[in-house]
């Protein structure tokens, strides 16, 4: 029977400051969160404009077979806070850094402790991409930003 459960991924975390909380997951189960939260290790201001890396102080292993995604946190998105550059690959294990963009009109403040991003946890796909003249024809053609009329 099935549990509509994937088989565990196991991450290996390391806290690289003693303030540094591990990736977890605000809501578990079968209709539990896509993404797993991050926190700051330390307070951050980022100013209007401001591009900046936010540490969490820590480091993963991924099984070679898993890599993550690091993606907005909705709450701090709708305030104008993005992040940026969000790929690890499965390989990497220096410490996890959140690239944050303050869009807004006003300085945020990150605190220590602060969610400040999601980590979606992806399976490596390895494609192998072939060079050809043309491409097949479909409904959408080269239809690209605008074309469903929106």
């Amino acid at each position: 029977m099935a549990t509509g459960r994937e088989e565990l991924v196991r991450i290996k975390v390391v806290k690289l400051h003693s303030k540094a909380q591990v990736p977890r997951y605000a809501h578990t189960g079968p209709f539990g969160d896509l993404a797993a939260d991050l926190f700051a290790v330390a307070g951050v201001t980022l100013d209007v404009g401001a591009t900046l890396p936010v540490a969490t102080g820590v480091a993963m292993e991924f099984p070679s077979t898993h890599g993550a995604l690091v993606e907005d946190r909705s709450g701090l998105a709708v305030r104008g806070v993005t992040t940026l550059a969000g790929v690890i690959d499965p390989g990497y294990r220096g410490e996890i850094k959140v690239v944050m963009t303050n869009l807004s009109a006003a300085v945020v403040e990150i605190k220590a402790g602060d969610r400040i991003a999601q980590l979606r946890v992806v399976r490596r796909i390895e494609a192998e991409f072939e060079e050809v003249s043309e491409l097949v024809e479909a409904a959408r053609g080269v239809a690209g930003f605008g074309s469903t009329g929106r």
